[in-house]
């Protein structure tokens, strides 16, 4: 995984744990700032979420972080972010 892809994925869920607490969860729309402006990559980051991983719609945060950062890019959406 690009270290600016991990950076920014990281900084998403710091901040969310910051705000809400180590419980919270996302989802990969967490990933978006406005969920329409790229479908294409929307369905590759849910391929990554649901298929790759099969991950519920929410996670914790803290999970989330830490397969970021033992990632490697695998989808257009690891490359792309």
């Amino acid at each position: 995984m690009r270290d600016s892809l991990r950076e920014k994925m990281i900084a998403v869920c710091d901040e969310k744990i910051a705000k809400k607490g180590p419980d919270v969860g996302l989802s990969f729309y967490a990933f978006f700032a406005n969920k329409n402006d790229n479908p294409e990559l929307l369905m590759e980051a849910a391929e990554w979420w649901i298929r790759e991983h099969e991950l519920d719609h929410f996670e914790k945060a803290t999970k989330i972080k830490k397969m970021v950062q033992l990632a490697r890019p695998s989808t257009a959406f690891a490359e792309a972010l």
